[in-house]
């Protein structure tokens, strides 16, 4: 039989992760964010869970090819634009809409020759400082777009630095706010964080533009069912599902004596006779080498801690918790989840392992290695 690890990708939470954002800000359309692969849950298993979205954002060309290779004909967005001037091309062909942040992207397309007017975002730069015009370039930055003939629609856009913090989003705000002062265009302002958090948030101005959600908001970690501000809030209070699963198997069980070591550096030493599970998943398979004791994990749906080092191909439970509400021990074959949803029903928030391994969920499921079979959840 192959290797007992695997991934679960969950179409029906994903679904719900969706409304849920959508009902946090019913008044805008929603992109769904699907760079990175779908946050590593692969863009052709999660699309047909997520085209109720009034739009796909992404980064890359070859996203979007494959995204509209899937049949959808609605708006797709390049979040960081193009890369050099004869992506334009590819962006009139496939109707691409495209973020304008730099004035080497707007000297591009005024030597673009096309038919099809672009629809583009131009960035703002309000605090984050990647990308983006500062607030004294923004509207010379404006005014350059409306004027040429390739560009059909201009929409406005910044993003948040601390939506998911104490700092929040008022400094942004009010800096995008005085650079889009009677500028037209629809606004997209909010990440996950900011739509959860700060959507209703009241703008300058009236009509559509009243709140923070306004036009668009851009759904990302939140869709697959990270809380944006853990530990602050959690996937529970926000009611959110786990996108993805990684589980596993026990390959071994081994009996402890007080004083016995475990694993690579001896980094966990037994104090009293104990158990110990050894489950097929490792760096190796994306699951973070710097995992600490007391990670937490589940066994047979019950919630233990990973204990000593994390190798490359395995790491070892501790099976005291699982002892404790079952007449016998797990053996060979009981079912291991790293994060996500056990077999029970009982769920692990991928943040709260991230948040052990002193990472974010982000990277978690970002990191899922290619060796790592991946498949959708039976219960589509």
């Amino acid at each position: 039989m192959p290797r007992p690890i695997k991934a679960v990708i969950h179409p029906a939470n994903l679904r719900h992760n969706l409304s849920r954002m959508k009902a946090a800000a019913p008044n805008a359309r929603v992109w769904a964010v699907v760079k990175a692969n779908a946050y590593g849950h692969g863009i052709e298993r999660a699309f047909d869970a997520l085209r109720g979205a009034d739009g796909f954002a992404l980064l890359d060309l070859e996203e979007a090819q494959r995204v509209r290779a899937l049949g959808w004909r609605g708006p797709i967005l390049l979040l960081e634009g193009v890369f050099e001037p004869r992506d334009l091309e590819l962006c009139s062909r496939l109707d691409l809409w495209h973020t304008v942040h730099c004035n080497e992207q707007i000297d591009w397309l005024a030597a673009h020759k096309t038919q099809v007017g672009h629809r583009v975002f131009l960035k703002l730069n309000s605090g984050m400082n990647r990308l983006g015009f500062t607030p004294n370039a923004f509207r010379a930055a404006w005014t350059r777009l409306n004027a040429l003939t390739q560009v059909e629609e201009i929409s406005l856009m910044t993003h948040f630095s601390d939506a998911d913090g104490e700092r929040g989003v008022a400094h942004q705000v009010a800096q995008f706010e005085r650079a889009t002062q009677d500028l037209a265009g629809a606004r997209a302002l909010c990440n996950s964080a900011a739509t959860l958090r700060h959507a209703g948030l009241a703008l300058a101005g009236e009509g559509q533009h009243g709140q923070l959600s306004a036009d668009w908001v851009r759904a990302g970690i939140a869709m697959y069912g990270s809380a944006p501000d853990h530990p602050q809030g959690s996937a529970a209070s926000w009611d959110l599902r786990p996108g993805m699963t990684l589980k596993s198997q026990l390959l071994a069980v081994q009996h402890l004596q007080p004083g016995d070591t475990v694993g690579y550096g001896s980094r966990f030493t037994a104090d009293q006779a104990m158990s110990i599970g050894v489950v097929a998943c490792g760096y190796a398979d994306g699951y973070p080498r710097h995992a600490p004791t007391d990670t937490p994990v589940l066994v047979d749906g019950i919630r233990t801690r990973v204990v000593g080092r994390v190798s490359m191909d395995m790491l070892t439970v501790d099976l005291t918790p699982v002892l404790a509400q079952r007449p016998a021990l797990p053996g060979l074959g009981t079912e291991v989840v790293l994060w996500g949803q056990a077999s029970n029903g009982v769920v692990l928030p991928v943040d709260e392992v991230a948040h052990s391994a002193q990472t974010i969920a982000y990277e978690l499921m970002c990191a899922l290695a290619l060796r790592v079979p991946v498949e959708l959840d039976a219960d589509l």
